[in-house]
């Protein structure tokens, strides 16, 4: 069941209620890909296989740069 976002919820609480939704949401679409590895079921190259997971890597690194490098808006001046 989803939550409604309350006037009066903290960032905090809000950060955990959308993060742990999201980050489900994530894992779950990742079972959904891993059932394409089924050989049975479908054809691929190991090369298909390198360009989807180097995309998710290239993603997955941008995402954690949000989370781990400073926000830093001062504009550069000389």
């Amino acid at each position: 069941m989803k939550q409604k976002a309350q006037k009066n919820e903290s960032k905090r609480d809000r950060f955990r209620r959308l993060a742990q939704r999201r980050t489900n949401e994530v894992i779950r679409r990742l079972r959904i890909l891993g059932n394409c590895a089924a050989k049975g079921r479908y054809e691929y190259a190991k090369e298909d296989m390198e360009r989807i997971f180097t995309a998710i890597d290239r993603r997955l690194n941008k995402t954690k740069a949000k989370f781990d490098l400073p926000v830093d808006r001062e504009e550069f001046k000389l």
